[in-house]
């Protein structure tokens, strides 16, 4: 199997969909994707019911981290927030990061605490600070297959120009891939686009600042990968909506409108069927 290294530098756009969960990450795996997204909002969720607004820590994060890819079919992408601290956090978080299983980690250039890069009252730390940052986590990890994806939110704040200032810098500095967050027009993510020969990341963020695009119109604009961080979260809450208003309204779920997953596959997926294998086998 292609590193995630060696997959980036094909021309193809690279699509990783959010995995929060458990559940999520198996599902994921069933349609073969090439990589998969740790999201950070996601994780943090419906982990700890918390705001991704810093209030995870390295510890809450990096237990995930190994959780997801233990049982991970294609590389994991994970989101590694601002590393948790200072430069020795950082080499701390990278090297934990890479030892749980991760095939990269996403840092970025936030104050912390930290906020969703799709929600207001964000704020950036100068940008050679984030350079420092950035060279510390490249002379960290134990193999270059364990890719540095450095993220500026300079965008909302700052503007474009700074926010691609900021993003030469970081590749200077040892970035494997850039991630310039949240332009708001596709005019802004051409200008990305044509800024860069390292492989770019798309957030493609239902609802969120910047608009969603096509497969194609990400390629013809030169992004290599594409991450859709709470899209499955976003179908499974509005579904679960409608089951729990439902039992709420009638007191059963008999009559329900909204689709229901067979509770068999749903063992499958989960894997009792090994169970019943091995119960099968063991059998007195």
């Amino acid at each position: 199997m292609n590193t995630l290294r060696q997959r980036l530098a094909s021309r193809e756009l690279l699509v990783a969909p959010g995995i929060f969960d458990m559940v999520s990450l198996r599902l994921a795996n069933t349609f073969g994707f090439e990589a998969l997204y740790m999201t950070g909002y996601g994780t943090v969720a419906s982990h700890m019911g918390l705001p991704d607004a810093g209030l995870a820590t390295y510890s809450d994060m990096v237990g995930r981290v190994k959780a997801f890819a233990s049982q991970a079919a294609a590389p994991l992408i994970a989101d590694g927030d601002t590393g948790y601290g200072g430069l020795l956090n950082v080499r701390h978080t990278v090297r934990g990061y890479e030892e749980a299983g991760a095939s990269a980690i996403q840092l970025e250039d936030q104050e912390f605490p930290k906020k969703c890069g799709h929600t207001p009252g964000r704020r950036v730390i100068p940008m050679e600070d984030m350079v420092k940052k950035i060279r510390v986590a490249a002379e960290s990890r134990a193999s270059r297959d364990f890719l540095i994806v450095a993220r500026t939110d300079a965008r909302t704040s700052l503007g474009l120009d700074e926010a691609l200032r900021r993003a030469e810098a970081y590749a200077k500095a040892g970035a494997d891939v850039l991630f310039v967050e949240s332009p708001e027009s596709e005019e802004e993510m051409r200008a990305i686009g044509r800024a860069f020969d390292l492989p770019l990341v798309a957030n493609m963020v239902e609802k969120g600042r910047t608009p969603v695009l096509a497969k194609s119109d990400l390629e013809s604009i030169g992004y290599r990968l594409a991450i859709f961080p709470v899209s499955a979260l976003l179908a499974a809450i509005h579904a679960m909506a409608g089951v729990y208003g439902h039992l709420k309204a009638t007191g059963s779920t008999k009559g329900c409108p909204t689709p229901l997953h067979d509770f068999g596959d749903l063992s499958l997926l989960m894997g009792f069927q090994d169970v019943w294998d091995f119960d099968k086998n063991h059998a007195d």
